[in-house]
């Protein structure tokens, strides 16, 4: 038992890079956090951090401590949930990971907060590609294909990019009718918080024609910025088909080119692997494949019947 202590104070002063933090978290002061690392580090015959009077920091060997010791504590976790808490409801704080589609995930959330109130959420929301084990989180959302061996996986939904204007905008512009009339028009681009780098639009090429340069009259990280800009009338704009929506219903917005327009992305449940999870990240991860994408996506032909012709 005071092996599994000296984890859990491990795993704490790793997470908040304090003992003092790590103390207050725990109830307990920060000498005695000091104290277990100390021991536990005389046990292992290795230094697990960096220490300075203002920080500490993992060393090499800590870090690769704090993996195995995350996946011990998740197992004792596991194994007391299913025996004290099988007949009860799933409770204790989840943190998870949530890409910056507040419209998309946010219904969800609060949906799961109202079926699991003994479950405590600490939410981060962020595009950036996050480290899921070395940052110590439960769950995350995110698309693209898994590929890290670590983590098991879920898909919960599917979603299109489509383009879309203003009927204001195209009023004053035009509609255009080919990829290559893109290039008389403002366009919003959306760029990739990790990289920088502008996210491609999902353009199908006419045969024997060269791939149009797009003007950029806006680039930004956050799509929900980019479809403010476009709800304005000031250009055209790529983005998931969920989080236009509403704007089209509406009349808001009107989608574009859906001819040339061909994308499929996924969203996907990623978490560390594990024989046996925790009951609350089971229901966590059973509610958001059943809620997450429970409203069907705007069809294109529906997106076009409500488009002004010119």
């Amino acid at each position: 038992m005071d092996s599994l202590n000296g984890i859990s104070f491990f795993v704490q002063a790793a997470e908040t890079r304090s003992f003092s933090k790590a103390g207050r978290i725990l109830g307990v002061s920060s000498s005695a956090v000091g104290k277990s690392v100390c021991r536990l580090e005389e046990r292992l015959g290795v230094r697990l951090f960096h220490r300075s009077t203002r920080s500490i920091t993992l060393t090499a060997e800590g870090a690769l401590f704090l993996e195995r010791c995350r996946r011990i504590l998740c197992e004792v976790e596991a194994a007391e949930l299913e025996l004290s808490e099988t007949q009860q409801a799933p409770r204790g704080r989840l943190r998870i990971s949530l890409p910056l589609v507040g419209m998309l995930v946010v219904p969800a959330i609060t949906a799961f907060m109202r079926r699991y109130p003994a479950i405590e959420l600490d939410v981060d929301f962020s595009d950036r590609l996050v480290d899921v084990i070395e940052e110590g989180f439960d769950v995350v959302v995110r698309t693209g294909q898994p590929t890290d061996s670590r983590l098991m996986s879920r898909p919960v939904g599917s979603y299109r990019l489509i383009l879309v204007a203003s009927p204001d905008y195209l009023a004053r512009h035009g509609m255009p009718e080919v990829p290559a009339d893109l290039e008389c028009h403002a366009c919003l681009q959306h760029k990739f918080p990790s990289t920088g780098k502008l996210e491609p639009w999902p353009l199908k090429g006419t045969e024997g024609a060269p791939e149009p340069t797009l003007p950029i009259s806006m680039v930004c990280n956050t799509s929900a910025a980019l479809m403010d800009v476009a709800v304005a009338g000031l250009g055209i704009a790529c983005l998931p088909d969920f989080m236009v929506r509403r704007a089209i219903e509406r009349g808001q917005l009107v989608s574009v080119l859906d001819a040339h327009v061909e994308h499929q992305g996924t969203f996907w449940l990623l978490w560390p692997s594990s024989k046996h999870l925790a009951p609350k990240l089971r229901v966590f991860i059973d509610f958001m494949v059943e809620a997450l994408f429970a409203e069907k996506a705007v069809a294109p032909a529906k997106a076009r019947a409500t488009a002004p012709s010119f």
